[in-house]
């Protein structure tokens, strides 16, 4: 067994969850599981593997950046449901 269930009850502590006596013992096994799998995946031969960050090649996907002009103030504003000529007035959250 990779983990223990001390070590479960130490993460479920963490995280402010309380769990059942049931729910850490599938917990334990479930988080066992995923670690043992993991364990498998350590034994693989990846020394001429090149690292990868996409299944794709891909090149840079974002468009151009272009200069083009933006709204002026009075065109944002104009369908604000409260504003004072400067800004957008909002309700205050508090």
């Amino acid at each position: 067994m990779k983990i223990t269930k001390k070590e479960v009850e130490h993460v479920a502590h963490l995280a402010r969850l309380n769990l059942s006596e049931q729910e850490l013992e599938k917990m334990t096994e479930q988080l066992d599981n995923l670690l043992s799998y993991v364990a498998k995946l350590d034994e693989l031969d990846t020394e001429n593997i090149r690292p990868t960050t996409h299944a794709f090649s891909i090149s840079n996907a974002f468009r151009e950046d272009r200069v083009q002009n933006s709204l002026s103030r009075k065109e944002a504003l104009a369908n604000s449901p409260k504003q004072n000529d400067e800004y957008f007035i909002v309700p205050r959250i508090l």
